[in-house]
């Protein structure tokens, strides 16, 4: 069995090919090399960070699908400082248009001193910041992105940092380790 660790690079595809016309995007086929590995799970081109791929299909199907209820940790660095009602909203589920999600963990985190995003986020300086760490045990399309902007605070920067037992560590975007 192979399980790769790979660092998703803002812009890229989780998937190998592009079928897109008429330019081809970014695909894990430009970073990850080794034959017969598929993502478990996606992570959206505009959002960073693990992206485990394995060979083996019942790990995969355990890692992607939401039964499992394999938690997920995101660095998320919302606009607006939320207060402590905007995490209790989210740490008891908030109600999105397909659907109450699970309740959430959620803390306020320093500046977790990541790598530079190429494109970088935009600032405003009339608009603070804040970075949280959030763990969600579903997966819904772009989940992370549409809880934080129904408490009032729109993600301008997500990266996965963990998925179950696995997590990021130091490995730099656009790499990939064994796990």
């Amino acid at each position: 069995m192979t399980l790769l660790l790979f660092n998703k690079p803002y812009g890229v595809l989780s998937q190998f090919t592009d079928r897109s016309m008429p330019e081809a995007r970014a695909t894990l086929s430009d970073y990850v090399d080794q034959p017969g590995v598929y993502p478990a799970g996606r992570l959206d081109r505009d959002s960073e960070g693990l992206l485990l791929l394995t060979d083996d299909g019942r790990l995969q199907a355990r890692i992607a699908d939401p039964k499992f209820k394999l938690p997920k940790t995101y660095l998320v660095q919302v606009e607006g400082e939320p207060d402590d009602e905007a995490l209790a909203r989210l740490r008891s589920g908030v109600t999105l248009k397909d659907g109450p999600t699970r309740p959430a963990e959620v803390q306020r985190v320093a500046d977790p001193a990541l790598w530079p995003r190429d494109p970088p986020i935009r600032y405003r300086a009339s608009v603070p910041d804040c970075w949280l760490s959030l763990t969600i045990r579903e997966g819904r399309n772009r989940q992370v992105r549409r809880m934080t902007a129904a408490v009032g605070h729109p993600t301008l920067r997500l990266v996965r940092w963990q998925v179950g037992e696995w997590t990021l560590g130091d490995l730099p975007p656009g790499q990939f380790r064994r796990a």
